[in-house]
């Protein structure tokens, strides 16, 4: 749970693991210290990790770095027997990094058995055919939930953030009263928590349990530690999102939407010691964002894009006439991070952290390099911007 420096990077790390254990199709080169290019020829046959239930399709993905023409494939068992084909290969064009990409589609081996997938010269690790290739899946989900809890967190057996969060920031007559928001889960490798994502997730986890009640196990507490308590595990974890949820909406006029902002990102630090610095002191309170339907945010967005127009928390055109293509995220948060010192926003103690001196402020959303969103800060947080 220790923070990431991008959150951009973190995205990647996520969509990288989903892709290679859930549905074993990730062409991206490997990672530093993951697995290496099966061969020396360029070329990974990327395969779900987890196995295939006999029943169920089976799809293989080929990488070639290179172009390269692979006309047929064939699966093989352990002791290199063909099992499996030769059967055609199902050319998918180029993606990301790979030239060229194959579908190989081995469905109707329904045998249950462990076996590697032979194309190009090369051969996958080793896919197991079974019907319990994902018994405690499940489970090992809920454990990475229970890794970002916020409040008490089981896994350090110690509180996070429990008497820091937080302080009302935005709203027009209460700002700087403290609301106590501890709970939920942290958003990703940083530490920023949100209603929209964390009732995404509750639902979700309630959905699972309706649809397959018998995946789930009752091996923890509903603090998060070890030990049975009479309920699945799933419904442990959906019901501490939904007490969050219900913190987050304490009264009818007022519903909070965000927890901390992009000043997380300054520091490396375990949750339960987090530095962060939110106008309040190293380690001191963080700020909680109600629903206003306007952009949110404390991070100043450096020229020429604080000058263009914005509307809603957009900006009306990526590109002006006769200019080049705004920045990206990541460029314009290593441009803002080069500013002098006096020229960034800081939050003052009961302020939402505007702009002062009466400047109208408005925030655009940069998530990925990309410009968006309407209501606020979500994945990217909100930069700061003049209208």
């Amino acid at each position: 749970m220790l923070r990431g420096r991008r959150r951009l990077s973190a995205r990647g790390r996520s969509r990288a693991g989903w892709l290679l254990l859930a549905a074993g199709v990730s062409c991206h080169p490997p990672a530093r210290g993951g697995p290496a290019l099966q061969g020396a020829s360029g070329v990974a046959i990327r395969v779900n990790q987890l196995g295939y239930r006999p029943d169920a399709p089976k799809v293989a993905v080929v990488c070639a770095l290179e172009p390269q023409v692979i006309a047929t494939f064939r699966v093989v068992d352990e002791r290199d027997r063909t099992v499996f084909g030769p059967s055609a290969a199902d050319p998918a064009g180029s993606f990301g990094p790979c030239a060229a990409t194959y579908r190989l589609d081995f469905s109707t081996l329904e045998r249950a058995g462990v076996y590697r997938i032979v194309a190009g010269g090369t051969s996958s690790l080793p896919v197991r055919i079974a019907d319990d290739v994902y018994r405690g899946a499940a489970d090992s989900l809920l454990a990475y939930l229970r890794e970002q809890r916020s409040g008490y967190n089981p896994v350090f057996r110690d509180s996070v953030h429990q008497h820091t969060d937080g302080v009302l920031v935005d709203h027009p007559t209460r700002s700087g009263e403290f609301i106590p928001v501890s709970g939920g889960w942290a958003d990703a490798s940083d530490y920023l928590q949100y209603g929209a994502t964390t009732a995404h997730a509750t639902t979700m986890l309630l959905l699972a349990y309706r649809d397959h009640p018998e995946a789930f196990a009752d091996r923890f507490q509903a603090n998060g530690l070890p030990g049975a308590n009479g309920i699945p595990d799933v419904l442990d974890e959906a019901r501490w999102g939904l007490a969050w949820l219900v913190k987050m909406y304490p009264e009818d006029d007022l519903l909070l939407n965000q927890l901390g902002d992009d000043r997380d990102h300054a520091v490396w630090d375990l949750p339960i010691n987090d530095s962060s610095d939110y106008g309040w002191g190293r380690g001191g309170r963080r700020p909680v964002y109600p629903c206003t339907g306007k952009p949110q945010g404390t991070v100043r967005v450096p020229e020429p894009l604080h000058r263009s127009r914005v509307h809603g928390g957009e900006i009306r055109g990526g590109v002006r006439p006769g200019r080049r293509r705004v920045p990206s995220a990541r460029q314009r948060v290593r441009q803002s991070a080069r500013r002098p010192r006096a020229s960034r926003v800081h939050a003052r103690r009961g302020a939402s952290g505007r702009v002062s001196d009466g400047a109208r402020a408005g925030a655009v959303l940069l998530r990925g390099g990309q410009l968006g969103g309407r209501y606020g800060a979500r994945r990217r947080g909100a930069l700061w911007s003049d209208r």
